[in-house]
């Protein structure tokens, strides 16, 4: 794909985050200091582009909506980080860097992920331009994804899981939560602000989940596959923590052809679209290309 759009959409991202952070410093410099090691350490920065790219999809002006777009990036870091912890999956390495809890102890991690998901919901409600009733909707979609029946619940079934066989359905319920729950509300999110109908945003929610189910199954593949440089963490370590995958559970050759399916049909739910769904488009197809 044309990156150009995605290289302008980042930097737009990236200080809008800084100029978020600002706006109120940490109490102590050395958590604002952990914070911002973690938020400003790179990344691809997808979320914050699927709320956009959703909203641009319904009509609406995507760039718009960015405190909307930092605060799920905010949301999505503070997860990155309680991942990275010893008592979770014990990663030395995020993005080719030194994991916040390795920098400044598991302690201030923690605290650090904490301040990001709690100041995530109060930059979502300095979003302009909407409605009190639609910043209510859009803080909802978050909290249900961050919470117990999303990334949090994921995580458990992960944990649990972990040293065992578990069904490929049971496999798809921990990554609907883990993962796809923060796709879901990136974009359901996006299509909210712009103000998307019933009908749209039925189809937006479909061509959500079938992203999400697509990012982890190339997630797995990539952990077999991967270049470690280029994906700036160890692979293999779904095999060394004894994780079923994709992979795992069914074989290389058909977890490739299982994402090649599941893009296709985030496609067909885009077919009500005219070309202002192209970037979401072409997202989803990228996935069958990604290296990192």
């Amino acid at each position: 794909m044309d990156k150009t759009q995605w290289n302008e959409r980042i930097k737009l991202v990236e200080a809008a985050l800084l100029e978020e952070l600002g706006v109120e410093s940490a109490l102590v410099p050395e958590l604002a200091d952990s914070m911002r090691y973690s938020l400003m350490a790179g990344g691809k920065r997808l979320r914050p582009i699927l709320v956009m790219a959703a909203a641009d999809a319904v009509g609406a002006r995507g760039t718009d909506f960015l405190q909307a777009a930092c605060g799920i990036e905010m949301i999505h870091t503070y997860s990155l980080i309680h991942d990275d912890l010893p008592a979770m999956d014990n990663d030395d390495y995020r993005r080719g860097k030194l994991t916040n809890h390795k920098v400044y102890g598991e302690a201030l991690a923690i605290l650090a992920g904490d301040a990001l998901l709690t100041q995530a919901f109060e930059v979502i409600l300095r979003q302009q331009g909407v409605s009190a009733e639609v910043l209510v909707q859009v803080v909802r979609e978050m909290s249900v994804a961050a919470g117990p029946n999303g990334m949090v619940g994921g995580q458990v079934i992960d944990m649990l899981s972990e040293g065992k066989k578990i069904s490929l359905e049971e496999l798809r319920r921990m990554h609907m939560g883990k993962t796809g729950a923060l796709f879901r509300a990136a974009i359901r999110s996006g299509a909210i602000l712009g103000g998307a109908d019933a009908v749209r945003l039925e189809a937006l929610t479909t061509y959500a989940d079938c992203f999400g189910l697509a990012f982890q199954i190339t997630d797995d593949i990539l952990d077999v596959v991967g270049d470690e440089a280029v994906i700036g963490k160890p692979v293999g370590s779904d095999e060394r923590n004894d994780k079923s995958t994709y992979v795992t559970l069914t074989s290389l050759e058909k977890a490739r052809e299982l994402a090649a399916e599941t893009v296709a049909k985030a496609l067909k739910a885009l077919e009500p679209f005219g070309r202002e769904a192209d970037f979401l488009r072409e997202l989803v197809q990228m996935l069958l290309e990604r290296n990192k």
